[in-house]
């Protein structure tokens, strides 16, 4: 007989975030038609490094939109991709990551395309994606969840992993990765991939506006009850 050991007590603090953050920033839900093409959240991830959300919307837009094709975009001069990545904050090195990184899907598959995806474990799947250059667990998780794809992957940004380290849900010096490996298994079994979608936007509000990187607003913080760092400063 398997004993119950019960519910981790991190997971129920999980879920009353999310109904706290809602209450405080009210519903982040991603519309239907936001859901954008796996290659698109592909070669979104893989431009933004330290640039701001809209900013990599806009030059993925436009590399589809002026060259037609990912494949074409793969087989674009590097020189060419850089002057249509300005918008990014480090436009050679978007340039040159993105090239590598279309140019391997492309000799993997015959194809810039990511369909085969679908059919694989999402675990498997991103596992995939962290063979490719450029490709790290944020984007690996952003291609499953943010996608059409939609699944139950959490996404982790800088904001993400300074919150939980925080408040004592994951280690201190927990890099992306262990931060995802920590978060998945007390997950709330019962999130659908929007909901673990919507958590992850809440959480980096919440890290632009009171859990900032240098000198956090934890007075004001609407979990500051259930966080480790502010029950030290208080």
């Amino acid at each position: 007989m398997q004993l119950d050991l019960g519910t981790d007590p991190r997971t129920d603090i999980l879920r009353q975030m999310q109904g706290v953050l809602i209450q405080q920033f009210g519903r982040i839900i991603r519309p239907p038609d936001k859901r954008r093409d796996p290659v698109w959240v592909l070669v979104h991830g893989v431009i933004g490094a330290q640039t701001k959300t809209a900013a990599s919307n806009a030059s993925t837009d436009a590399l589809i939109g002026e060259y037609g094709t990912w494949e074409k975009v793969t087989a674009a001069p590097i020189a060419d991709l850089e002057a249509r990545l300005q918008r990014q904050t480090f436009p050679s090195v978007a340039a040159q990551r993105l090239s590598q990184c279309l140019g391997a899907v492309l000799e993997a598959r015959g194809a810039v395309d990511l369909r085969h995806l679908s059919n694989m474990p999402t675990d498997a799947a991103m596992e995939w994606l962290e063979t490719l250059p450029g490709v790290a667990r944020k984007n690996s998780a952003g291609v499953m969840n943010a996608s059409n794809f939609a699944r139950r992957a959490m996404v982790i940004d800088g904001h993400h992993r300074r919150i939980m380290q925080r408040m004592g849900i994951v280690p201190a010096k927990a890099d992306t990765a262990r931060t995802y490996d920590a978060l998945m298994p007390i997950v709330p079994p019962d999130w659908s991939a929007a909901d673990m979608d919507e958590h992850h936007l809440l959480l980096k509000k919440l890290g632009q506006t009171h859990c900032r990187p240098r000198k956090p607003d934890c007075g004001a913080c609407p979990l500051s009850r259930d966080c480790e760092t502010a029950q030290k400063a208080a």
